[in-house]
């Protein structure tokens, strides 16, 4: 069995996958023990394979890239992952003996999916609560098919259901029923908030809302859960021009000018008031863009939407920037050029410009505290909030983050939430 005594690669991943022993496995031609390897600490290995930023986390560490080339770990987690479903005899750990303690988790996200599978597990009785009609969260309704097929979301989830979880969509937690309610009228004696930060931002510059304008949120959530990627067979009602606009230089800014594209876009443009460099997306994703024919309009900032006489959008007004001296964020911070406005001739305009809390189950939730920015306050290694028998994860903690981050949370919380039940 192959094996090293230093894992700085395992300690770059926020679920502890032990990296060596997967690689080893693979090495030696055991692709099924690889798969069952990488399940013992993630439950979303080919999720996990195909949008994790394994560039910033296992393989930044990898003892090979201190010389050369690091070992290229996601596309192997996706290999094994999709081998073992290959064999369509995917395995299940044992689970340990019923505890009768009953734990609700509010979405079916990755944090949500993990802690989920964590203490199904551990034999306590798990129910998802699921504000939409599929499960799986943002990798569902956020990550386009062909980043993330949702035939791959759905084996992941399908795979937690057989832990004995269950989910129940449909429910939109503070309005079906509160937080509070789910413990005192159900019975729940632990509930774990992994809701996302599901509400759009805008920019709050005039023509927002004109017609062919959309939160990013909106976009992909109506091409992913109504089929548009497999149009024309599904009718979705959602309106792609032929020039679009897709304000932000993020991942999800990077997704909908890709889907744009294949919604029938002739042309598409990335509109960013900071230089390439400073783009928070991932330079895989960014080359992918500019290989598809995504234009960027690079340090440029938008100022208004102008619309014609039907109140559909005609051009979007930009102003041309250039970097100026370091922000609190340690970027240099753009700035105006004077004499360089401009108008860029588009009819739909997409704003991808970050997400923030959706407050509906922190409002209605008793003594849940949260920050000025209306996330939960929670403890980043324990998840523990406010009141004790309530636990937070995820992009309600942090902000919009990565989807192995949201998983580390989920699992970090399920030990603590495990203790509480077993000696509260």
């Amino acid at each position: 069995m192959y094996s090293v005594q230093k894992k700085p690669c395992t300690n770059g991943c926020p679920v502890q996958i032990d990296i060596p022993a997967f690689v080893g496995l693979i090495a030696e031609g055991d692709f099924r023990g690889a798969g069952r390897k990488l399940k013992e600490q993630n439950s979303l290995p080919a999720i996990c394979g195909r949008v994790c930023p394994q560039e910033e986390q296992c393989e930044k560490f990898c003892t090979l890239g201190i010389k050369g080339e690091s070992v290229a770990i996601g596309r192997l987690e996706r290999f094994a992952a999709d081998f073992v479903a290959s064999l369509g005899q995917e395995e299940t750990p044992p689970v340990a003996s019923p505890t009768d303690k009953k734990v609700a988790v509010v979405g079916s996200g990755p944090s949500g999916l993990t802690v989920a599978g964590e203490l199904a597990k551990l034999g306590h009785s798990v129910t998802i609560f699921e504000a939409l009609h599929k499960a799986g969260g943002v990798l569902v309704y956020g990550i386009p098919e062909f980043r993330l097929p949702k035939q791959i979301v759905q084996r992941e989830v399908d795979y937690v259901s057989k832990l004995g979880v269950d989910i129940r969509t449909n429910f939109v937690v503070g309005k079906t029923a509160t937080v509070d309610e789910l413990m005192t009228e159900e019975g729940y004696q632990a509930v774990f908030l992994g809701n996302g930060a599901g509400l759009p931002y805008f920019m709050n510059i005039s023509g927002e809302n004109l017609n062919g304008v959309y939160s990013t949120n909106e976009f992909l959530t109506r091409v992913n859960l109504m089929k548009a990627y497999l149009f024309p067979q599904y009718d979705t009602p959602i309106k792609c021009g032929r020039r679009v606009a897709v304000v932000g230089g993020g991942n999800v800014a990077m997704d909908s000018a890709r889907t744009a594209l294949r919604l029938g876009a002739r042309e598409v443009y990335i509109v960013y008031r900071r230089a390439e460099e400073q783009m928070p997306a991932r330079n895989e994703e960014i080359e992918n863009a500019k290989q598809e024919g995504v234009q960027f309009h690079l340090l440029t900032n938008p100022t208004a939407i102008l619309g014609d006489k039907c109140s559909w959008v005609k051009t979007i007004k930009c102003q041309r920037m250039e970097l100026g001296e370091p922000d609190d964020s340690g970027r240099r911070r753009p700035v105006p050029i004077a004499g360089s406005k401009f108008e860029l001739a588009v009819d739909t305009v997409i704003i991808a410009v970050g997400n923030g809390a959706n407050p509906i189950v922190a409002s209605t939730t008793s003594n849940l505290k949260t920050n000025e920015r209306g996330y939960i306050v929670a403890d980043d290694k324990t998840g523990k909030t406010s009141r004790c028998e309530i636990f937070a994860g995820g992009d309600i903690v942090t902000g919009a983050a990565t989807v192995i981050l949201a998983m580390g949370a989920g699992k970090r919380a399920a030990v603590t939430i495990d203790d509480y039940l077993r000696n509260k």
